[in-house]
């Protein structure tokens, strides 16, 4: 297996990772020795690129530019998933940044030297300090409920889901409280025969418009978790969801009636502890995303709550390594802030030792 070194290794180039190798580049790092940008995917485009096809620009809460490059005129007829990826694809070959993929980092391990040491599918790298920005959307989160393993129909989460086709004159519970599950419900429910919606706490819809105010609380809470070592909470929980046109009319065709979390699920459907079942084709699971860590595990970073203790972008038990895309930074505009913040502090790291070579 080949080994290579760079100075920053950037895992990921969705929104942050591109952020941060822009910043890379802008600051100095040259491409190839100073850094270079590891994407597990076969082509660019992030996350985005996996997003169902009927998602289109116009249903996304906010998407914005990357560092000193403007967006295109959205298309409405177009997938979201087909727009952004020639957007980051655009972005890559303007910047000439170095992308390598796919590679898939398996494993990151701290090295005698003091440097990193970063194993991939392909070869290994060797850095002095690490951006990872893998984001959520390899890790669906499956929540295990009795009698999931007997039902005789089908499972699915967001992260499968293609289109409301395929469950034409299907029963269908739909499982979750965020705005995916909301966008599910309204496509599947045009054309099942009957769709239940299912929320572990009722869900609060937000009339007023979201404001700086909201904004920042919603920051707030999730930077207060990361701080204390928690997981990230849902940003959900703070903002509501927003009462879109789209929510009305589902209101209206009565489509937002919601029933608490079911209790167990039987080989045809769902149940209550009162007694009360829902019959079902499908069960899909709008349950949300974990973040993709799992490579890091070998550097014992986890605090004992369960999440990796934050300040800022970096991390506190290592000061090499910094994670953008996490936690208060896992949105469009948060991850271009992060990814700027952690260049700066990378570059005050590695100066001392820049000046020593």
């Amino acid at each position: 297996m080949d080994t290579h070194s760079a100075d920053v290794v950037v895992i990921g180039a969705g929104q942050a990772g591109l952020s941060a190798a822009y910043h890379l580049r802008r600051t100095g790092f040259a491409p190839g020795s100073g850094f270079v940008v590891l994407d597990g995917d076969d082509g660019p485009g992030g996350a985005w690129q996996h997003r169902w096809p009927t998602l289109v620009l116009d249903r996304v809460h906010g998407f914005h530019d990357l560092p000193e490059m403007a967006f295109p005129t959205p298309d409405p007829r177009r997938p979201a998933a087909e727009q952004v990826s020639a957007y980051f694809a655009a972005y890559e070959r303007a910047f000439d940044l170095p992308v390598h993929r796919p590679v898939r980092v398996r494993a990151v391990r701290s090295r005698p030297d003091g440097r990193l040491d970063v194993q991939t599918d392909h070869d290994r790298w060797t850095t002095r300090a690490l951006i990872n920005a893998t984001g959520t959307w390899t890790r669906p989160f499956w929540p295990h409920y009795p009698g999931r393993s007997s039902f005789r129909g089908r499972q699915l989460h967001t992260a499968d889901y293609r289109g409301p086709d395929e469950f034409a004159g299907l029963r269908v519970v739909v499982v979750g409280g965020g705005t995916s599950a909301v966008q599910l419900l309204g496509e599947v429910s045009t054309v099942a025969a009957a769709t239940t919606w299912v929320t572990r706490r009722p869900p609060l819809f937000r009339e007023e418009e979201f404001g700086p105010e909201l904004g920042r609380a919603a920051v707030a809470r999730v930077d207060e978790a990361v701080r204390a070592g928690r997981p990230p909470g849902s940003v959900v929980g703070v903002t509501g969801l927003p009462v879109t046109p789209e929510v009305r009319r589902l209101r209206e065709r009565g489509v937002l009636h919601r029933l608490p979390m079911f209790d167990r699920i039987t080989p045809d459907g769902v149940a209550w502890s009162d007694g009360r079942s829902v019959p079902a084709d499908v069960i899909l699971w709008c349950t949300g995303f974990r973040a993709a860590l799992d490579h890091l595990a070998p550097l014992g970073l986890r605090a004992p709550g369960g999440g990796i203790t934050m300040d800022g972008t970096r991390v506190v038990a290592d000061q090499r390594i910094h994670l953008v895309g996490y936690g208060p930074s896992a949105s469009t505009i948060g991850a271009n802030r992060a990814g700027r913040a952690a260049v700066s502090e990378i570059r005050a790291l590695l100066a001392p030792a820049a000046a020593l070579d």
